[in-house]
């Protein structure tokens, strides 16, 4: 899979895109227009091994539903029901796997796609 989902309206999600050059070959995909399908989920939580590590606790619903989340099922069912629970950007090329945007994770984009 050679795809980025990130959020069109997201100041970070596009520094970071605009961070580095792209291959041609990916592409992007905006959450909030096609929702991350739960195959892709599920290959996040197999690499990251929860659904919790690939969810916001930044989004602003977050305290809305936080007493609610009961396992890590629970995230996944979040997720699903709204994008602003996914962390962002996710971003997949073959097997590199990068979610959110905290600075290991802009870090090893940048070095994997050669930042300019």
């Amino acid at each position: 899979m050679k795809r980025i989902y990130h959020l069109s309206t997201c100041s970070t999600c596009k520094r970071i895109l605009n961070s580095v050059t792209w291959p041609e070959d990916i592409a992007i995909t905006d959450i909030k227009q096609e929702a991350i399908p739960v195959e892709v989920l599920e290959e996040l939580k197999s690499q990251y091994g929860t659904y919790e590590s690939v969810f916001s606790k930044k989004a602003r619903r977050y305290k809305d539903v936080q007493a609610s989340i009961t396992c890590d099922e629970d995230y996944k069912a979040l997720i699903l029901s709204d994008y602003t629970f996914l962390r962002r950007p996710v971003i997949i090329y073959q097997e590199f796997y990068s979610v959110g945007n905290d600075r290991n994770a802009v870090a090893k984009v940048q070095e994997r796609f050669k930042a300019f």
